[in-house]
């Protein structure tokens, strides 16, 4: 059994989707700080399978132990955390809280019901400014450019620590790109709580008359038009993702494996609002205004690495991004 931590969330949704689909069984564990219950239903209802679902913050060890007791859990993907970067850079106590301790808890209730395997969500921000692109798992990881991603850093070497203490540890560390898109139903997409902090949903809120303007955040980057360049990949890309290092752990050795999950492919912010108006015929307003504190100007994967060891290779691109998650935003926003 999959325990997915932070499972109502955006990346956590599209995986437990992809999960049930292959016949797996899982419970979910969320507290709602950035999603909403009624994705519990969608899943159900794009999957027609019934999963366990608890409503607890991982940070609570007393209540993530009664899930560990309740179910026989074999595996762990750990989603659960604060994800903004904006946010983290102004509040950074806050990020080093909740996401170190939360992994914290995690790891030692593991250790007390025996389960030894989990997939770690990172980012591709611990290869902070420093390193040439595209970016490559052996490339050092230590000069991040905001709390975010230092939590994810500081994450992925107590996991590594985890591994050299325990031998029979085992760790997978994804290290995403930038994840936008839908399912292809509409049922689920990104629906954050209050105003978004990615780019993907606040077009989308744009394009639906929830929001007035986007702010693009700085256009005199040293990239082609001056806005940021980052690798977007499909959320069900990602999710898939998930589930083909899930089948390699299963079959490896202990120890620490990580993996890129990107398209390798350079995407600027003006790209995505131009492809979003041209698939959806609608007009997307905006604004430049300030840098945001703690963003680099571009940034891509080489997943060449996963390709060969997971098998798994990105294959919806940009145009599918942006029509599924202007399928999603209609349901969501518009048809309501």
């Amino acid at each position: 059994m999959v325990l997915v931590t932070g499972g109502t969330g955006y990346i956590g949704s599209h995986t437990a989707v992809e999960l049930l689909k292959q016949g797996e069984e899982i419970v979910i564990v969320d507290n709602f700080s950035n999603s909403k219950p009624e994705v519990l239903d969608a899943i159900k209802d794009i999957t027609g399978r019934e999963f366990k679902f608890y409503n607890v913050d991982i940070l609570d060890k007393q209540s993530l132990s009664k899930v560990f007791k309740e179910n026989k859990i074999d595996s762990v993907i750990n989603f659960a955390g604060f994800k903004a970067v904006g946010e983290s850079v102004k509040e950074p106590i806050k990020y080093y809280y909740n996401n170190i301790t939360g992994i914290l808890v995690l790891l030692q209730v593991m250790r007390e019901f025996d389960c030894k395997s989990i997939i770690f969500s990172s980012t591709a921000t611990v290869y902070g400014e420093k390193n040439p692109i595209p970016y490559k798992e052996e490339y050092p990881v230590a000069i991040t450019t905001n709390p975010y991603a230092t939590t994810k850093l500081f994450i992925e070497q107590i996991l590594k620590d985890t591994c050299i203490a325990d031998k029979n540890f085992k760790v997978m560390l994804l290290r995403y790109f930038n994840p936008i898109g839908a399912h292809e139903s509409g049922k689920i997409g990104e629906d954050p709580n209050g105003i978004p902090n990615n780019l993907m949903p606040y077009i989308a809120q744009v394009a639906a008359g929830k929001l007035k303007t986007l702010n693009v955040f700085g256009n005199d980057y040293e990239t082609r038009d001056g806005t940021g360049v980052r690798d977007y990949i499909h959320v069900v890309d990602l999710a898939i993702g998930h589930i083909k290092a899930l089948e390699h752990m299963k079959n490896s050795n202990a120890g620490v494996q990580t993996y890129n999950l990107g398209t390798g492919i350079g995407y600027s912010v003006l790209d995505i609002i131009n492809t979003f108006e041209k698939v959806t015929a609608t007009k997307i307003d905006y604004k430049i205004t300030e840098r945001r504190p703690g963003d680099i100007a571009e940034f891509y994967a080489d997943a060449s690495k996963a390709e060969r060891e997971l098998g798994w290779k990105a294959t919806r691109g940009i145009i599918d991004m942006c029509r599924d998650t202007w399928n999603f935003a209609k349901n969501k926003y518009m048809n309501n």
